[in-house]
């Protein structure tokens, strides 16, 4: 079941939502829109390796926005800061955003239960588009969670995206057995 504007309004007064800084005027009917973050990131190397802790060069982007090519994915951020204890957050993006050719997430629009921190975007486009800080470029949808939950993501100990940030992370998956 997804939430409604009145329920998440009801879940931020509990502390179940926490969304910073929150807005009224970005709650939509059943989901509340984020916005790009400041902050981009590129992968350093062309070749990126799993095992490997695969480094980004941080862009910052200018009030006259930056321009994303094809072909490229870049890490974005949102600007909101979000918290989760008793639904599932799922990023997706905007239409408006995709009616521009830009997706912002490649396979991660899910969000686990306790998931504290900004949303790392995983941006790609299919002609070059220039984007600017602050834009809507999606929105979060809350699914109500069925049952007890033992394993909160903010209180894993393999949790590798708990560091609160405001810049893009780059992926973790190096630090997983395989």
């Amino acid at each position: 079941m997804i939430l409604s504007d009145k329920k998440i309004l009801e879940s931020l007064e509990k502390g179940e939502i926490i969304i910073e800084p929150f807005k009224r005027e970005c709650l939509g009917t059943n989901s509340y829109d984020v916005h790009l973050g400041k902050y981009l990131g590129i992968y350093e190397d062309e070749i990126l390796d799993a095992k490997k802790h695969n480094t980004i060069r941080e862009i910052e982007i200018p009030e006259e926005g930056y321009i994303i090519l094809p072909g490229t994915l870049y890490l974005g951020v949102t600007e909101e800061y979000t918290e989760t204890h008793n639904s599932v957050p799922f990023l997706e993006g905007k239409s408006s955003v995709g009616r521009l050719g830009i997706d912002i997430h490649a396979t991660a629009g899910k969000g686990d239960v306790g998931f504290c921190n900004t949303w790392t975007l995983e941006i790609s486009c299919v002609h070059p588009v220039r984007v600017y800080a602050g834009m809507p470029i999606g929105q979060l949808i809350y699914f109500m969670v069925d049952g007890d939950i033992e394993n909160y993501y903010n209180k894993k100990k393999n949790a590798k995206y708990n560091e609160r940030t405001i810049k893009p992370v780059e992926s973790m998956m190096w630090k997983n057995k395989f």
